[in-house]
Parts: C-alpha cells; sequence; structure tokens
C-alpha cells in the first residue's frame, strides 16, 4: 500500500478550521517528523505538524485533504509523534467522492473511522473496511490539539482508459505502481524509486545497509501491465555507496496470487536485463532487447552486491 495523502502524489490540505500553533499543510509531509527542543516562533511552541489552539467554544476542528490520486483507503495512522500534552483525546476520519477542489456542502460524507480514543506520542493504527473510491478526507479532533502526521495507507485507483496508446512511466506511484517487497531498505524507503522527478537527494531514494558476504540486495514491485520499451536505472546523489552491478526480472503474474507466492517465485522470473555494470550519480539508459512481446505487471530489480538507487524508470504502452 501507499500514503495516498503523500504531497508528492499532489494531496493537499485545502481546509482547516484552525492552525494557530502549527500549520495544517505539514500533516501530509512525507518526512518524518522531528522536535526542536528550542524552537519557538511568533505564536508559541514551534512543532512539525497541525496544532489548533485551546478550543475555548462548542465544537471541535477539522481539516481536509485533497488527494492528488483518488483511491481506496485499507489503513490509517494518526501519528501524534511529540504531541503530549496537547494531542486531541479522541479523532475520526471522513471521506467523500467530490470532483470539487472542496466539497460542496450538501456532499455526504461516510464515516470510515468512528471516533477513537488518541494516544500521546504515537502511532494510532486503525484497519478500514470497503472498497469505495475517495477523493477528499476529513479528519476530525476531539476538541483540538495537535498531530504531527496523518498517512492513509491504500491503493490508487487507475483505468487502463487513462493512458491510451501513449508510452507512460509503468513503474511511476502516479500511475498505480507499488511495493511489493524488498530484502533491505536500511537507509531509504524502496517506495522511493518509484516516485515522479528527480531524486532530492540521497534519502530520496531506496538504499541498503552494507551487506557481508556472498548476499545481494532485492526490490519487487507491481507496475502497469504493458509491454516494455525501455527502463532506465537512475544512480543521481549515489555516487560513493552505488550498487556495482544490477540485474532485473519481469513476469505477468495473476492478480489473485499471493505476495508470498510472487516473492517466493520471483527468482525464476525471465530476464529483462542481464547483470550489467552501474556508475555512480548517472542515469542509465537501456532498451528492452529480451521481453520484447512479453506483457508485464510485476518487475524485480537485483543490485549486487549493496547500496542505493534513486528512481527506476520502466516506459511502455499499457495492456
Amino acid at each position: 500500500m501507499i500514503d495516498l495523502a503523500q504531497q508528492r502524489l499532489g494531496s493537499k490540505v485545502v481546509y482547516s478550521t484552525d492552525e494557530f500553533f502549527a500549520k495544517a499543510n505539514r500533516i501530509n509531509k512525507m518526512e518524518e517528523p522531528v522536535f526542536i527542543p528550542n524552537k519557538f516562533d511568533g505564536h508559541g511552541k514551534w512543532m512539525d505538524g497541525w496544532e489548533t489552539r485551546r478550543k475555548r467554544s462548542k465544537g471541535h476542528d477539522y481539516l481536509i485533504i485533497r488527494f492528488g490520486k483518488q483511491g481506496k483507503i485499507s489503513k490509517i495512522d494518526i501519528d501524534t509523534s511529540h504531541f503530549n500534552g496537547n494531542h486531541p483525546s479522541f479523532a475520526s476520519i471522513e471521506a467523500c467522492y467530490s470532483k470539487k477542489k472542496i466539497p460542496q456542502r450538501d456532499i455526504k460524507w461516510k464515516t470510515i473511522l468512528l471516533k477513537k480514543k488518541i494516544n500521546p506520542n504515537s502511532h494510532n493504527i486503525f484497519s478500514v473496511k470497503g472498497s469505495s473510491i475517495f477523493t477528499h478526507v476529513k479528519l476530525n479532533i476531539f476538541p483540538d490539539g495537535g498531530v504531527a502526521r496523518l498517512r492513509l495507507f491504500g491503493e490508487i485507483s487507475v483505468h487502463k482508459k487513462m493512458y491510451g496508446n501513449k508510452l507512460i512511466n509503468l513503474s511511476s506511484l502516479l500511475n498505480g505502481a507499488s511495493i511489493i517487497a524488498c530484502n533491505n531498505e536500511h537507509f531509504g524507503k524502496a517506495e522511493n524509486i518509484l516516485a515522479p522527478g528527480k531524486g532530492k537527494n540521497m534519502g530520496d531514494g531506496w538504499e541498503t545497509r552494507r551487506s557481508r558476504g556472498k548476499n545481494f540486495d532485492w526490490i519487487i514491485f507491481k507496475c502497469v501491465k504493458g509491454k516494455i520499451n525501455n527502463f532506465e536505472i537512475d544512480t543521481h546523489h549515489f555516487k560513493g555507496n552505488y550498487p556495482d552491478m544490477c540485474s532485473i526480472q519481469a513476469s505477468y503474474i495473476n492478480e489473485k496470487k499471493t505476495n508470498k507466492f510472487i516473492i517466493k517465485n520471483s527468482k525464476k522470473w525471465k530476464l529483462l536485463l542481464n547483470k550489467s555494470k552501474l556508475k555512480p550519480h548517472k542515469k542509465h539508459l537501456f532498451k528492452n532487447k529480451l521481453m520484447k512481446n512479453n506483457e508485464v505487471n510485476y518487475v524485480r530489480i537485483n543490485i549486487f552486491p549493496d547500496g542505493g538507487i534513486s528512481r527506476v524508470r520502466i516506459f511502455g504502452i499499457a495492456k
């Protein structure tokens, strides 16, 4: 699953009742929240999240996030890291489907999380049932307080007709690609390699710990089903810690197969790229010579022996 609320997908806070102590648009930042002990601003203690003033009237505070990409929500993380004594007592979440930037007043909101007790300085994790597609979510906090991050994990809703016959990045998060598994992501999250745009720094890529012995690292992701034309392995920013070599495998797997099945059988997939030498801080371009006529929806990248990759881009025609 990916965080549908994250800013790099284009998701934005479009409304909040109050943001006196800390701006609402910090709540869906990708970076983990930080605490800076001696940092204050004109309104008081600076906090890395959304924080409202102490409520002195009836009602409660809330904000609305508009997704950059509509999708289905399966899991919620109301992260109150560093908020202790100034966290909300309770929270609930509603969601809706609307083509407006801010949903119209008569829109029907669906409650996807009933009013729940919220713990301080914690990841408050909840599961969501249902398969509805949403464009907006409303986080209600009772009565007031601060939340560091709101993560809404799920799947982007896409349709093939969105792509047409154009060459697209089959491995882009924006097109619905998602990480299935990796053996290690010690220094950088696996999801970063599917992100749009150029990596900002080494932290904005996938980087494994230094391996010892004969081991190698790997990552598996689901992509848009299609025929591959060409692909890129981008080691931007990775200069002394790029992989020495890499190989790529791909396959078409029935959607009903479990992740456990996919991981177990991935070693047997056909080679899309034979073991090839990589260079530091460079975009490596390859043509598909081994699987020209194959439709694929899963890709496995092996790096030898370890290191970091900024982005992977698999270009092809969606099928």
